[in-house]
Parts: structure tokens; sequence; C-alpha cells
């Protein structure tokens, strides 16, 4: 114990007196350690995020829909030439599908401008045309006013739902509710006010958004070629059921072959999450990859300036093998600085990482989370990388003969 708390004192004296060639050999560690602490942070967060979000859809809901969803390159052209996704089919599965409680339709137009008389938002609201039923589906909930009723939505009359970005855009300190509003020139009546749900993996403000009836939706951007379905189960416990009932009969409706896959997708908060899983998986063997090469970068500037302090100090070995130190002494001596060094860096690479993690959390409006997995990995594979690249420089002081040392100038 006496051996390493002389060790230990060594190798900070060490670093205290050559503190900015110890911080610039340390450079790589720190920018490794730091991308890693930074996108766990990230992914943690968005993981929290991603649960917290889909848990606002239900546990007995799921989405049906003609395109895919997912990350990576995708054949647009073959998924188009699928069937599109109806108002019967809306009607088809509320009537023989006995599980369902409820399944609602809808379609976005994104980057929208929206306006009063006096004031437009930017283009980029986004305007999605619902039945009657997608309140009970999507996760909403109303703050002020209401949704618009099944009378409406049938008529395609020209009332709307706004988002808080919208209102506090377009309507300042005032009330919203009676207030009109034009979507592409075409007056509509503001009905009622969406709680506020924060934004969809810190990305995408879930608040910038319009809710009109689906055929005042068509009248403003053609018919719907292809629409979007929520559907509830009646219950959690009948969500399995729902799903094969609603599959089969989206499969009878379209005359899919029996062995052939289906022509529409069928998403559920699982899949979804499961979705996010494998690309965070990239980002953090990718983040991993980042880490370990800046730490190869870093551990050949640890070999570099060890091999200088062993040049430097080589009179000084020479007395402290002279007094009697044994070589496990002098390469204990060595590598604990290389050690301390690299541990420092990796310290230093997790302040920063916590730093950027706040500030992107303050930047992207999510809880940014770092895993103490994250932390103990970092300094572990820092100070591993210390000691690999210590050892030879130890190794080589070690053997050093007294005599010679003591002679060196």
């Amino acid at each position: 114990m006496l051996a390493m708390g002389d060790n230990l004192r060594l190798a900070l004296g060490t670093f205290l007196g050559n503190p900015l060639r110890s911080l610039l050999t340390l450079l790589g560690i720190v920018i490794g350690v730091t991308t890693v602490i930074t996108m766990m942070a990230l992914i943690e967060g968005l993981r929290l995020k991603v649960n917290n979000d889909l848990s606002q859809l239900g546990a007995n809901s799921f989405q049906v829909s003609k395109w895919p969803s997912g990350f990576g390159r995708v054949n647009w052209r073959m998924y188009a030439k699928r069937k599109d996704l109806t108002l019967e089919d809306v009607r088809a599965i509320q009537e023989f599908c006995p599980s369902v409680g409820v399944v609602s339709a809808s379609d976005t137009e994104g980057a929208q401008k929206i306006s009063t008389s006096s004031i437009e938002t930017r283009p980029s609201v986004r305007v999605t045309g619902a039945t009657a039923e997608y309140i009970d589906t999507s996760g909403i909930s109303i703050a002020a006013g209401r949704f618009f009723g099944q009378v409406e939505a049938v008529d395609g009359r020209q009332v709307a739902v706004l988002g808080l970005d919208v209102v506090e855009t377009l309507f300042p300190g005032m009330e919203p509710l009676g207030q009109e509003i034009r979507i592409k020139g075409r007056p509509f009546t503001v009905v009622g006010v969406l709680q506020r749900r924060g934004s969809f993996l810190g990305m995408m403000s879930m608040d910038n958004v319009v809710l009109v009836p689906l055929r005042a939706y068509e009248t403003l951007y053609g018919t719907v070629n292809s629409v979007g379905l929520a559907v509830q189960a009646q219950s959690p416990e009948l969500l399995t059921k729902a799903q094969e009932e609603v599959t089969n009969l989206l499969r009878r409706r379209r005359e899919v072959a029996p062995l052939d896959p289906n022509d529409f997708e069928v998403r559920t908060n699982e899949s979804m999450t499961e979705t996010f899983n494998s690309l965070s998986q990239v980002i953090t063997i990718a983040s991993f990859g980042v880490c370990l090469l800046s730490l190869v970068v870093g551990g050949i500037g640890i070999l570099n300036i060890m091999l200088v302090s062993v040049t430097e100090r080589t009179k000084e070995i020479g007395v402290r093998k002279a007094l009697g130190a044994r070589k496990g002494r002098i390469l204990g001596q060595f590598a604990t600085e290389a050690v301390m060094m690299s541990l420092m860096g990796g310290a230093i690479g997790v302040g920063l990482g916590y730093g950027l993690a706040f500030l992107a959390r303050w930047m992207l409006g999510f809880n940014t989370v770092v895993p103490g997995w994250a932390v103990a990995l970092s300094l572990g594979m820092s100070s591993g990388v210390g000691l690999v690249f210590g050892i030879y420089p130890a190794a080589r002081a070690a053997r050093l003969d007294p005599v010679e040392a003591m002679r060196s100038e």
C-alpha cells in the first residue's frame, strides 16, 4: 500500500509538472470518452422519451398503414404498388372485427402555413385530416373547447382543433375558441385546443398541428389516396386477437394469397420500440467505434510521452535502482503514471460528456440520462488503454542498468 501511494504521488507530480503536455497527450482519450458519454446520454434519453410518447397511445392500440416505417433504404416504388387503405376499410373493420373497440382514419400534409387576418405561421405546421374517432385512438387530449363530432366529420364542416404551438403563434394572449383561421385561403372555425404534448424524440413538436375533419381535408388537398388507420382493441387483453381479426379481414378485402406476405403494415408500440432500439444499437456501436479509435490515438500519445519521460528521468531511475528499488517497483511506478494519465483523460471526458448532455437537454427539450454503465465502461477502457500502452515504456525503465543510468546526462 505504501508503494502504491508513493507511485500515485509521483504520477500526480509528473502530471502537474507538465500539465499542458499531459493534456495534449490525453486529447484522444478525452474526445473518445466525451463521445461515448454524450451519445449514450442522448440514446438513453431518447429511449425513455419514445417509451413515454408511445405509452400515450395506450396499451391496446396499433396502427395500420400502406407504407412501412423504419430506417435505412426503402424501395418506395414497390410499396406504391400496394392498394390504398380507404374509409371502406374503416367501416369493414368496425362491422366485422368484434375485438376492435374504435378505429379511426387520418392523413397528414406537412409544411403548411396557417393564417389569420393579421398573422401567419411559418410553413412548418402539420395539417391532419381525421375522422371523429381520432380523439380516442391517437392519445391526444382536449385542453379547451371540444373535438369535432361525427356529424361535422361526415359533413366535412370547416372546423379545426389547434395545437398549442399554433395557438401561441396566431393568438398570443387571446382566446382562440370561435376565432377564424385560414388554411390554403379557406376559412375554418376553431372549436378546440389540444393539451401540450411536447416533442417526439426531441426533434418534432407534436403541438405544431391543426386537426380538421377528413372530408374538409380532402377539399384542401384533394381526395386522399391512402389513409392511415389507428385501431384500439376493446381491452389490452384483446389486442392480439384484434390484430389478427384486422389482418385477416384486410387480407381478404385486398385479395392477398394465403402464402403471400401482407401488402400493408401493422405497427404496435412494441414494434416501434424495437425499431428504435435497432437504430440505437447501431448508434451505440458506431459511438464505441469512434471511442476506440480515439482511445488508440490517445494510447499512442501516452506511449510517446512515457518514452520521453523515461528518457528524461534516466538518471532518477538509476538513483532509485542504486538505492535498492527493484524492477517491479520501477515498472509499477511508470505503469501507474500511464494509467493515472489515461484515467485523468477519461475523467475529463466524462465531465465534458455530462456538460454536453446537459446542453443537449436544454436545446432538444427532453431529458438526457447518462447510464452508469457508460461511465464505468469509459473509465475502464481509458485506464486499460493507459496500461496497455504504458507497459512498454515502464518495462524499458525497469530494465535500465543503474550504473549506466546514473552516468546519463
